[in-house]
């Protein structure tokens, strides 16, 4: 099978273009380099199954020459954090949306069997329910989280009319190996440990009783490949015991969280990720967080209801938040330092 990996070179695309790419998939990785990074896949070019282009899913030619011959899209191309897009929200809109467009539009002028992207926990809002279900979302917060809710609305509309086949994977706060800690939208965790490792005090916003679902980035790899290869006919087998009635022959269009299903607040990341690197130099172990206000859109507490992607996907997630911090600080370590 032949898959186009947009964003290939970023921090989760990456890590899918090495996993599909070992597999034996012949892969192809799209990506304009403003996020990512050619170091992320430098170990995979010269493979006979993989092939890189560089170019913006911003435009529509790009968006067609990628995906020719592909039968799977995993598209991962987006500008990602709540802050960008509260700064830019037209830049973030630009491609988080006519980018997307584009790449439907060209999945679907290609016939691609199955278009599989990534969505967004941002996509809940204001909604104080927990655990998240697919079904009950609230009011988006930021200009980010309105761009992944209108990638849901496109996707489900294409579906409709034009037959593709349709999974978003709402990814609740993923991190690990390759996330990038420099920038002035570093994620939070890559952050902090750059902090530690340089024997600086990270900031906490707020009190750090917020909570997040972290999730390790192997989790998300094991869901993009079940919504890349699970069968039509076992999704509609597995929704109807999840009370989804699906028509045999019409086209798959759904949205599943993934996440651990944990909950961990910010003050726990902390610590967690302090004790870990500890191991590696005990002077961490004194360093305290500095705290202040918090941020804008954020909201305070996250965490996934799995149920439906591990009944109708299979998803089983391998790896709790605590044992992937454990993973992401020795990678942090060994590629920091």
């Amino acid at each position: 099978m032949k898959l186009l990996i947009t964003g290939g070179a970023g921090f989760i695309g990456s890590n899918l273009c090495e996993y599909f790419v070992e597999k034996g998939y012949d892969v192809v990785c799209l990506d304009n380099l403003s996020t990512g990074f050619l170091r992320n896949i430098q170990h995979l070019i010269g493979k006979s199954n993989f092939s890189f282009i560089e170019g913006d899913i911003r435009d529509l030619d790009t968006c067609r020459r990628a995906v020719k011959g592909c039968e799977v899209v995993l598209h991962e191309a987006a500008l990602g954090s709540v802050p960008r897009s509260i700064n830019d929200p037209i830049t973030t809109n630009a491609n988080n949306i006519t980018g997307f467009l584009n790449m439907l539009v060209a999945a679907r002028d290609e016939h691609v069997k199955r278009f599989v992207y990534a969505a967004s926990s941002s996509t809940y809002g204001d909604s104080k329910e927990l655990p998240k279900i697919e079904h009950n979302i609230g009011r988006p917060l930021s200009p980010y989280a309105i761009t992944k809710f209108v990638n849901e609305l496109y996707a489900n509309v294409f579906s409709s009319l034009y037959g593709i086949e349709t999974i978003g994977l709402r990814y609740f706060n993923v991190f690990g190996r390759r996330q990038d800690p420099n920038g002035a939208y570093a994620a939070v965790i890559p952050l902090w440990v750059k902090a530690l490792i340089n024997h600086e005090s990270p900031f906490i916003n707020g009190d750090g009783t917020y909570s997040r679902d972290f999730t390790y980035i192997d989790n998300v790899i094991q869901a993009n490949e079940l919504a890349a290869t699970v069968s039509h006919e076992d999704i509609v087998k597995q929704a109807a015991l999840y009370n989804m009635n699906l028509p045999q022959n019409a086209p798959i269009d759904m949205v599943f969280n993934v996440a651990y299903g944990g909950n961990t607040t910010l003050n726990d990341l902390f610590n967690c990720l302090r004790v870990n690197l500890a191991k590696y130099d005990s002077e961490i172990s004194t360093i305290e967080p500095i705290y202040r206000d918090n941020r804008a859109g954020d909201i305070p507490h996250s965490q996934a209801s799995i149920i439906k992607a591990q009944r109708i996907l299979g998803y089983q997630p391998r790896y709790s938040a605590i044992q992937g911090f454990e993973e992401a600080c020795e990678w942090y370590w060994n590629n920091l330092k």
